[in-house]
């Protein structure tokens, strides 16, 4: 199991750097696509919350949401410049690798549940409808399957690094 947790955790690691590090120019080029996205959003808070947070949520969510993502990917990402020239032990390594991948996991988690909750709860829906095109649901699916394998990344690693020590 020990062995396996480490892969897994590269796996899933992967996965959510692409996600991430794809969608970040998207988020601070002023998009189209992310523009229509966060507006939906933005306006939905104007509307049920606050009409200045809602302002601040079209004018900046995109970057706020993109530094997130792009921390979350070099935190995730850390462990294999950690390898390079290393002066850690191969136990001190794993540790490291460990206690990364779980925070990193952790956050990825935590900003796709964001994602999450406003497909459901605002009209973005599942299937984000722009232009006449439709994405399939890819972006609803893609922050899913982030918000469950972050979170199994994060236990699994937390399992590991007690088990370590």
């Amino acid at each position: 199991m020990s062995r396996l947790i480490p892969v897994m955790s590269w796996l899933v690691s992967l996965w959510i750097c692409k996600v991430f590090l794809f969608s970040v120019p998207y988020k601070f080029s002023g998009h189209p696509d992310t523009t229509y996205i966060f507006s939906i959003i933005g306006v939905w808070i104007q509307d049920v919350i606050s009409k200045g947070l809602g302002t601040l949520f079209i004018k900046y969510g995109a970057m706020v949401v993109g530094s997130a993502e792009l921390i979350v990917s070099l935190i995730l990402l850390l462990p294999a410049f950690l390898l390079v020239g290393s002066i850690f032990t191969p136990k001190q390594l794993v540790s490291k690798r460990a206690v990364l991948h779980l925070i990193g996991g952790g956050m990825a988690s935590m900003v796709m549940f964001g994602a999450v909750f406003f497909h459901l709860a605002t009209p973005l829906g599942i299937e984000v409808l722009h232009n006449g095109q439709s994405d399939g649901g890819s972006l609803f699916y893609s922050a899913v399957s982030i918000l469950v394998l972050g979170g199994l990344m994060a236990m699994a690693n937390l399992f590991l690094i007690k088990s370590i020590r």
